[in-house]
Protein backbone atom coordinates (compact mmCIF):
# COMPACT_ATOMS: atom_id res chain seq x y z
CA UNK A 1 0.00 0.00 0.00
CA UNK A 2 1.28 3.19 -0.62
CA UNK A 3 -0.26 6.97 0.51
CA UNK A 4 -0.73 7.77 -3.49
CA UNK A 5 -2.96 5.18 -3.99
CA UNK A 6 -6.38 7.83 -4.04
CA UNK A 7 -4.24 9.74 -6.42
CA UNK A 8 -6.08 8.59 -9.76
CA UNK A 9 -4.88 9.02 -13.35
CA UNK A 10 -1.99 11.57 -12.06
CA UNK A 11 1.49 9.80 -12.87
CA UNK A 12 3.06 12.88 -14.06
CA UNK A 13 2.28 14.78 -11.04
CA UNK A 14 3.09 11.61 -8.54
CA UNK A 15 6.35 10.99 -9.95
CA UNK A 16 7.48 14.74 -9.67
CA UNK A 17 6.16 14.35 -5.55
CA UNK A 18 7.88 11.76 -5.15
CA UNK A 19 11.27 13.01 -6.59
CA UNK A 20 10.82 15.96 -3.89
CA UNK A 21 10.53 13.65 -0.92
CA UNK A 22 13.45 11.34 -2.10
CA UNK A 23 15.92 13.63 -3.38
CA UNK A 24 16.44 16.92 -1.13
CA UNK A 25 16.99 18.98 -3.76
CA UNK A 26 13.61 18.79 -5.85
CA UNK A 27 12.09 19.66 -2.69
CA UNK A 28 10.88 23.54 -2.07
CA UNK A 29 8.73 24.95 0.48
CA UNK A 30 5.76 25.87 -1.20
CA UNK A 31 3.90 24.08 -3.78
CA UNK A 32 0.63 25.27 -5.91
CA UNK A 33 -1.86 22.27 -7.23
CA UNK A 34 -3.96 23.20 -9.63
CA UNK A 35 -7.13 20.84 -11.68
CA UNK A 36 -10.68 21.19 -12.17
CA UNK A 37 -13.06 20.09 -9.87
CA UNK A 38 -12.84 16.14 -9.34
CA UNK A 39 -8.66 15.97 -10.49
CA UNK A 40 -8.08 15.41 -6.78
CA UNK A 41 -5.98 18.50 -5.52
CA UNK A 42 -6.76 17.93 -1.88
CA UNK A 43 -6.01 13.98 -2.13
CA UNK A 44 -2.54 14.76 -3.65
CA UNK A 45 -1.29 17.49 -1.14
CA UNK A 46 -2.57 15.33 1.71
CA UNK A 47 -0.91 12.36 -0.05
CA UNK A 48 2.26 14.17 -0.47
CA UNK A 49 1.92 15.65 3.08
CA UNK A 50 1.79 11.83 4.01
CA UNK A 51 4.84 10.86 1.91
CA UNK A 52 6.97 13.91 3.68
CA UNK A 53 6.14 12.85 6.96
CA UNK A 54 6.62 9.17 6.52
CA UNK A 55 9.82 7.46 7.28
CA UNK A 56 9.53 5.09 4.67
CA UNK A 57 9.02 7.93 1.96
CA UNK A 58 5.23 7.57 2.02
CA UNK A 59 4.29 3.13 2.59
CA UNK A 60 0.75 4.22 3.59
CA UNK A 61 0.75 1.97 6.35
CA UNK A 62 2.74 3.92 9.48
CA UNK A 63 1.45 5.73 12.20
CA UNK A 64 2.52 9.24 10.00
CA UNK A 65 0.64 8.06 7.15
CA UNK A 66 -2.43 7.01 8.45
CA UNK A 67 -2.71 9.90 10.64
CA UNK A 68 -1.50 13.24 7.57
CA UNK A 69 -4.19 10.96 5.38
CA UNK A 70 -6.61 11.54 7.94
CA UNK A 71 -6.08 15.29 8.74
CA UNK A 72 -5.59 13.90 11.96
CA UNK A 73 -1.21 14.45 12.77
CA UNK A 74 -0.02 16.81 14.93
CA UNK A 75 2.19 18.62 11.88
CA UNK A 76 -1.11 18.83 9.03
CA UNK A 77 -2.90 21.73 9.26
CA UNK A 78 -5.85 21.78 6.73
CA UNK A 79 -7.69 24.96 5.71
CA UNK A 80 -10.89 24.28 4.08
CA UNK A 81 -13.30 28.15 3.44
CA UNK A 82 -16.13 27.87 6.20
CA UNK A 83 -17.03 31.00 3.98
CA UNK A 84 -16.89 32.70 0.54
CA UNK A 85 -13.41 33.89 1.05
CA UNK A 86 -10.33 33.19 2.87
CA UNK A 87 -9.66 36.66 5.03
CA UNK A 88 -7.10 38.21 6.53
CA UNK A 89 -7.24 37.36 9.73
CA UNK A 90 -7.57 33.67 8.81
CA UNK A 91 -4.30 34.38 7.07
CA UNK A 92 -2.80 35.91 9.84
CA UNK A 93 -3.25 32.73 11.39
CA UNK A 94 -1.63 30.58 9.49
CA UNK A 95 1.51 32.75 9.16
CA UNK A 96 1.74 32.15 12.98
CA UNK A 97 1.03 28.19 12.82
CA UNK A 98 4.10 28.44 9.42
CA UNK A 99 6.26 29.74 12.04
CA UNK A 100 6.17 27.16 14.65
CA UNK A 101 8.74 23.99 14.77
CA UNK A 102 7.17 20.84 14.10
CA UNK A 103 5.84 19.01 16.69
CA UNK A 104 7.03 15.11 15.37
CA UNK A 105 7.81 14.88 11.91
CA UNK A 106 9.92 16.46 9.96
CA UNK A 107 7.74 19.37 8.41
CA UNK A 108 5.20 21.40 9.39
CA UNK A 109 2.85 20.81 6.62
CA UNK A 110 -0.13 23.74 5.98
CA UNK A 111 -3.12 22.98 3.62
CA UNK A 112 -5.08 25.37 1.74
CA UNK A 113 -7.97 23.92 0.07
CA UNK A 114 -9.21 26.91 -1.31
CA UNK A 115 -6.37 29.26 -2.10
CA UNK A 116 -8.21 30.68 -4.95
CA UNK A 117 -10.69 32.35 -2.08
CA UNK A 118 -7.82 33.96 -0.54
CA UNK A 119 -8.92 37.63 -0.47
CA UNK A 120 -6.41 40.48 -1.96
CA UNK A 121 -5.24 41.60 1.85
CA UNK A 122 -5.14 37.74 3.20
CA UNK A 123 -2.93 37.12 0.18
CA UNK A 124 -0.59 39.89 1.18
CA UNK A 125 -0.64 38.46 4.45
CA UNK A 126 0.54 35.03 3.56
CA UNK A 127 3.18 36.29 0.99
CA UNK A 128 5.94 37.46 3.87
CA UNK A 129 5.28 33.74 5.02
CA UNK A 130 6.25 32.61 1.40
CA UNK A 131 9.07 34.88 0.58
CA UNK A 132 10.97 34.27 4.18
CA UNK A 133 9.92 31.03 4.46
CA UNK A 134 10.51 29.17 8.02
CA UNK A 135 12.70 26.14 8.00
CA UNK A 136 10.47 22.38 7.54
CA UNK A 137 7.68 24.30 7.20
CA UNK A 138 5.50 23.57 4.13
CA UNK A 139 2.82 24.96 2.08
CA UNK A 140 0.67 23.62 -0.09
CA UNK A 141 -2.07 25.76 -1.81
CA UNK A 142 -5.14 24.06 -3.76
CA UNK A 143 -6.80 26.05 -7.05
CA UNK A 144 -8.40 25.19 -9.74
CA UNK A 145 -5.90 27.27 -12.30
CA UNK A 146 -2.68 29.06 -11.79
CA UNK A 147 -4.41 31.97 -12.81
CA UNK A 148 -6.62 31.85 -9.88
CA UNK A 149 -4.51 32.62 -7.29
CA UNK A 150 -1.98 36.20 -7.28
CA UNK A 151 0.73 36.33 -9.15
CA UNK A 152 2.97 36.69 -6.22
CA UNK A 153 1.93 33.81 -4.59
CA UNK A 154 2.06 32.09 -7.72
CA UNK A 155 5.89 32.78 -8.56
CA UNK A 156 7.08 31.81 -5.16
CA UNK A 157 5.18 28.41 -5.14
CA UNK A 158 6.36 25.14 -7.54
CA UNK A 159 3.34 24.20 -10.07
CA UNK A 160 1.99 20.56 -9.67
CA UNK A 161 -0.98 20.47 -12.41
CA UNK A 162 -3.53 17.65 -11.87
CA UNK A 163 -5.95 16.89 -15.04
CA UNK A 164 -9.49 14.97 -14.84
CA UNK A 165 -8.53 11.59 -14.29
CA UNK A 166 -9.54 9.23 -17.84
CA UNK A 167 -12.69 7.01 -16.98
CA UNK A 168 -10.51 4.32 -17.58
CA UNK A 169 -8.31 5.01 -14.27
CA UNK A 170 -11.64 5.47 -12.64
CA UNK A 171 -13.34 2.25 -13.82
CA UNK A 172 -10.04 0.88 -12.78
CA UNK A 173 -9.99 2.16 -9.19
CA UNK A 174 -14.03 1.17 -8.84
CA UNK A 175 -13.27 -2.37 -9.92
Amino acid sequence: MSVWRDVIGQEAAVATLVHAVSTPAAMTHAWLFTGPPGSGRSVAARAFAAALLCPQGGCGDCRDCRTALEGTHADVDVIATEGLTIKVEQARDLVQLAARSPSVGRYRVLIVEDADRLTERAADALLKALEEPTPRTVWMLCAPSVEDVIITIRSRSRHVRLRTPSVEAVADLLT
